[in-house]
C-alpha cells in the first residue's frame, strides 16, 4: 500500500428515510441493519482498509455520533475522526477532510465514500478503485465511480459519458457529459435504451492537488475558511476553529458546487453489486424474499394472505398481519410504521410532522 493513499468515510447522515429503525441518536450507518454481525460504517471501514492502511483512513461525522465512530471503529486514531458542529452537506466536509490531510501529505491520492453503502462484489470495487486512484494520481481528474444501470430507477442519480477513453491502462475511464439528478421514470427509461448513462453512486476519486484547485475554483468562500486552519489542524485548536467556521459554511453538495461544473470530471464505468441503501425499498430488493414475495426480518409473526411487503419488528413482539400487498411494516422503539412501498417517499414528511407534534422523542 502507498503512503499517498488515503480515504475519506462520509458518516454524518441521518438516514431518515429509514425510520423508525434509523434514529436521529443511532442512524442507519451505526447499525447492523442487513443482519450480518457487522454495522454499515463497520463494513465500510474494512472494505476501504484493503486500499489504505487505519492511519490514513479518516471519518467526518457528526459530533452527536462521537462514541459510535470511537466504539465501532477503535483502530482509527482519534486525529483521524472529523467531527462536524453542524450538517452542511458534502461539500464543507470533503473540504474539511481534504484540508486536513493536505497539511500531513499534500501529494495525497484520496478516495471519499458513503458509509452507508453496500457493496457485494468487494474484489471487483478494490480493483475499480485502485485503477481510479493510479489515474487520479497521474492526472489532474476528478473521478467518480459509476454503475451499469439495471432499471430506470428514479432514485438515482445520472452521469452521461463521453465515446472514447483517454486513458489507455484503463478503458473504463470516460469523460463526463453531464449529470442528471433523480430524473421521472419516462426520462430514466430513455437513459437506459441510450446506452450511455450511468448511476452516480457518490464515491470519488481525486489527488489532493487537484480537489483544493477545484474547491478555490467554484467554492472560494468555503476552501478558504477551511485553508485558514492549516496551522491549527491535528492541534488542539482545531475543534474550537471548526466550530466557528462551520456556522459561516453554506448548505451544498459537491455534486452541485464542483462535479458538475467543472470540465476535469471523468467517470469509470463499473458493476461491483452497488446499492446506496437508501430507502427500505432498496433493502427490500436487496434482500432474500419467501415464496409470497416478503422479506421478513425477524420470524415472531404470522403473514396470512401477505406479499410484496418488507417486515420488521423486535424479536420480543409477535405481529400478525393479513391482507397487505406492498407494505412496509417497522416497529422500533415503541414506534410502528406502516406504510405502501410506493408511498416510501413520504416517510421524511412523517418523521418531520412528527418532530414538529411531539419534539425529538421519537425521531
Amino acid at each position: 500500500m502507498s503512503k499517498n493513499q488515503y480515504c475519506v468515510i462520509m458518516a454524518g447522515g441521518v438516514g431518515e428515510r429509514f425510520w423508525p429503525v434509523s434514529r436521529t441518536n443511532r442512524p442507519k450507518q451505526f447499525i447492523d441493519i442487513l443482519g450480518v454481525g457487522e454495522t454499515l460504517i463497520q463494513r465500510t471501514f474494512k472494505r476501504l482498509r484493503k486500499i489504505c492502511p487505519a492511519e490514513n483512513i479518516l471519518v467526518v461525522t457528526s459530533v452527536n455520533y462521537k462514541e459510535l465512530v470511537i466504539n465501532q471503529l477503535p483502530e482509527i486514531p482519534l486525529e483521524n475522526i472529523l467531527f462536524e458542529p453542524a450538517r452542511r452537506n458534502t461539500t464543507p466536509c470533503i473540504a474539511y477532510a481534504c484540508h486536513k490531510i493536505a497539511v500531513k501529505n499534500p501529494k495525497a491520492t484520496v478516495l471519499v465514500a458513503p458509509s452507508d453503502h453496500v457493496i457485494l462484489d468487494e474484489t471487483t470495487f478494490i480493483e475499480v478503485a485502485k485503477s481510479a486512484i493510479h489515474a487520479a494520481a497521474h492526472h489532474p481528474w476528478m473521478i467518480t465511480l459509476g454503475i451499469t444501470p439495471s432499471r430506470p430507477d428514479t432514485g438515482y442519480g445520472y452521469i452521461k459519458y463521453q465515446n472514447g477513453t483517454p486513458y489507455p491502462n484503463d478503458e473504463r475511464i470516460h469523460k463526463v457529459g453531464n449529470f442528471t439528478e433523480k430524473p421521472t421514470l419516462e426520462i430514466a427509461e430513455e437513459f437506459i435504451k441510450s446506452g450511455d448513462y450511468l448511476w452516480n453512486a457518490g464515491i470519488f476519486v481525486w489527488s489532493i492537488p487537484t480537489i483544493l484547485e477545484a474547491l478555490h475554483q467554484f467554492v472560494p468562500e468555503i476552501d478558504a475558511l477551511f485553508e485558514e486552519g492549516n496551522a491549527l489542524y491535528y492541534t488542539n485548536k482545531e475543534k474550537k476553529f471548526i466550530d466557528k467556521i462551520y456556522a459561516l459554511c453554506r448548505s451544498v453538495s459537491i455534486d452541485y458546487a464542483v462535479m458538475e461544473k467543472a470540465e476535469n470530471v471523468y467517470v469509470l464505468k463499473s458493476d461491483f453489486g452497488w446499492s446506496d441503501l437508501g430507502t427500505w425499498g432498496s433493502l427490500y430488493a436487496f434482500r432474500d424474499k419467501n415464496e409470497q414475495n416478503n422479506v421478513i426480518i425477524r420470524k415472531n409473526m404470522l403473514a396470512y394472505d401477505t406479499t410484496n411487503c418488507m417486515i420488521d419488528v423486535p424479536i420480543c413482539k409477535m405481529v400478525a398481519v393479513q391482507g397487505l400487498d406492498g407494505y412496509i411494516v417497522i416497529e422500533r422503539g415503541g414506534v410502528l410504521l406502516i406504510c405502501k412501498q410506493q408511498d416510501e417517499n413520504r416517510i421524511r414528511d412523517i418523521v418531520n410532522d412528527i418532530r414538529v407534534k411531539t419534539g425529538e422523542e421519537f425521531v
